[in-house]
């Protein structure tokens, strides 16, 4: 895949995006780099993100998703209402090129503009790239959670790291 930055634009995902979004969070979950899932998902298992008052956006390279952040409740009680997790993909031929930092700026705008405060996650401390991208935008790392979860049988630790909008 070329990709040119010039042409990378950021937008809110439409439900259309759904393929897409599945695709390269498959990717991602393939990869075992960045999450604790081992279930791949499909376009409908994406589409029930669209039903949250979460930002959700995406970066396209003319018409091709190659990109995408979004967020999501970090709790079920209403003192955290205005938290939120996200997450950040980009399709393996696109990445080193932009579109994660296009991604978390977009969601960060978003976000910031549907009320939310403060969005948060937590990172591979292995995952140097999404490490520097966030330090990049803004975020501040804020702890480790030791052993937080396993995945494929070995337990890892994860970064947490915030930023208040």
């Amino acid at each position: 895949m070329t990709l040119d930055k010039k042409s990378l634009r950021v937008r809110r995902a439409v439900r259309d995006d759904a393929p897409a979004i599945a695709d390269i969070y498959n990717q991602g979950i393939v990869d075992r780099v960045a999450t604790f899932e081992t279930t791949l998902r499909s376009a409908s298992d994406v589409l029930q993100w669209f039903e949250r008052p979460h930002p959700i956006v995406v970066v396209a390279d003319a018409d091709d998703v190659v990109g995408f952040a979004v967020s999501s409740p970090s709790s079920g009680r209403c003192c955290y209402a205005t938290n939120a997790d996200f997450s950040v993909y980009v399709a393996r031929g696109a990445r080193g090129r932009g579109a994660g930092s296009l991604a978390m700026k977009g969601l960060v705008d978003a976000a910031r503009d549907a009320g939310f405060f403060k969005l948060l996650s937590g990172v591979f401390p292995e995952n140097t790239p999404s490490r520097a991208l966030l330090r990049k935008i803004g975020f501040r790392e804020v702890g480790t959670y030791e052993r937080h979860g396993q995945l494929d049988g070995a337990w890892h630790d994860v970064i947490i790291v915030e930023l208040l909008l």
